[in-house]
């Protein structure tokens, strides 16, 4: 008896992580993926995927896209993101005022979601000439700093599909080739920046992390260009002791 429960408890943590590989493939897909799409990325039996897919959709973890683009993540799983964003909102939310306070900038909360940074949440700065986003407002991300701290922390083959949706271009190209040199600067620096690149006039400074869900966040502090230059030794300095709170927060 005792085999045939352990046998049977294998199955499920069996099951379980392939419905959560099968949700990571669906993650950045806006649009949706076949069942055979699914199957090759998730390295699933077409079968398998099915049969998973079928009890996902019950759940309303995933549904069918209307516009016919195939199977996308479903409303219920939104449900579970609002939740989580308000948790990482709230964690993080003294860590955006204490460095909107030690530079008197704009810090900002993001999350990758769907190929795009969503503004979850936002710390005015104290200068009459300042940068304002939105909450909800979506930022591309190979042109800002939160969008390339977050492609510099994840595997390189997602960082790459990443950015040739975004941009068209083949990773292999020379496009391709200083986009990677991009993220290895980062990697090896901790921190990603933007000097005009996503909107003329604001440069930003920002650092990535990873939540206990692995999904993607970055804190970033845009600036108005002209003034740029003469704070960003105290940025750096400020979003370094920043990334190192944020990191030991979320290894705990």
């Amino acid at each position: 008896m005792p085999v045939k429960d352990d046998k049977k408890e294998r199955s499920g943590i069996q099951v379980i992580a392939r419905a959560a590989a099968i949700l990571r493939v669906l993650k950045d897909e806006r649009s949706g993926l076949s069942l055979g799409q699914i199957a090759t990325r998730a390295d699933l039996p077409r079968s398998t995927v099915q049969r998973i897919t079928g009890a996902l959709a019950a759940e309303r973890f995933i549904i069918q896209d209307p516009r016919g683009g195939g199977i996308r993540l479903g409303p219920e799983l939104g449900a579970f993101a609002e939740a989580a964003n308000f948790n990482i909102v709230e964690r993080c939310r003294a860590i955006l005022n204490d460095v909107t306070r030690d530079t008197g900038e704009t810090t900002d909360l993001a999350v990758l979601r769907n190929g795009g940074m969503i503004f979850l949440d936002q710390v005015p700065g104290l200068h009459r000439l300042r940068t304002v986003s939105s909450v909800g407002d979506v930022f591309p991300l190979t042109t800002t700093a939160n969008g390339l701290a977050c492609l510099a922390i994840m595997p390189g083959e997602r960082a790459d599909a990443l950015f040739a949706r975004e941009t068209g271009q083949d990773p292999a190209s020379a496009a391709g080739q200083d986009f990677h040199r991009k993220l290895e600067s980062i990697r090896a620096d901790g921190l990603a920046y933007d000097l005009d690149e996503h909107t003329p006039g604001i440069s930003a400074i920002g650092f990535a992390f990873c939540d206990m869900s692995g999904s993607y966040h970055a804190i970033s502090v845009p600036v108005p260009t002209l003034r740029f230059d003469d704070i960003r030794p105290q940025l750096e300095t400020t979003l370094r002791q920043a990334r190192a709170k944020v990191l030991a927060d979320f290894a705990t």
